[in-house]
């Protein structure tokens, strides 16, 4: 028999895994994973901004099942054209995490500007890192209060040792 996990438990990781990846989506606002308060914090399972894709990412399933229109809805979703410049080719959209091992590298991880930092200095996520309180790149500025939590992270992660 399994045992059952608390309610408490239960509603707050659930919680932490829908609205961190909403917020991600939604583009107004990042929040640092809030699963983080109730485990330890392990950098080579975060992305390099210490962020925490979910499961359920549109973009990611869209790379997943290599669907040209629901790779549409996640170039759509998540501003490429805008932010990049780049038109729609289902070819060239795509994304299998930040730390994607022998999968290709598409549009996003590419101009990252947080994600070649962290690779530049060695670091599995930017809680190992130093600058972190200063750093200005791209990410931190387009969403501060993402740049808080993980600065809050960074504190625990710094206390676990």
């Amino acid at each position: 028999m399994r045992p059952i996990l608390p309610r408490r438990d239960f509603i707050t990781k659930t919680s932490a895994a829908c609205i961190g990846g909403c917020l991600l989506l939604s583009g107004k606002r990042l929040t640092a994973a809030v699963w983080q308060d109730v485990q330890p914090i392990d950098p080579k399972k975060l992305n390099y901004c210490s962020y925490s894709c979910p499961e359920d990412c549109h973009f990611l399933v869209a790379s997943q099942k290599n669907d040209p229109e629901l790779k549409r809805a996640a170039y759509e979703e998540w501003g490429l054209k805008e932010r990049y410049g780049l038109a729609f080719d289902a070819e060239k959209i795509f994304c299998f995490r930040c730390k994607p091992g022998d999968r290709l590298e598409g549009p996003v991880l590419t101009n990252c500007t947080v994600r070649s930092c962290a690779i530049e200095k060695g670091y599995q996520a930017c809680v190992q890192c130093d600058e972190l309180k200063e750093c200005d790149k791209d990410l931190w500025t387009r969403f501060p209060q993402f740049h808080e939590a993980v600065l809050k992270m960074q504190v625990k992660f710094r206390e676990q040792g």
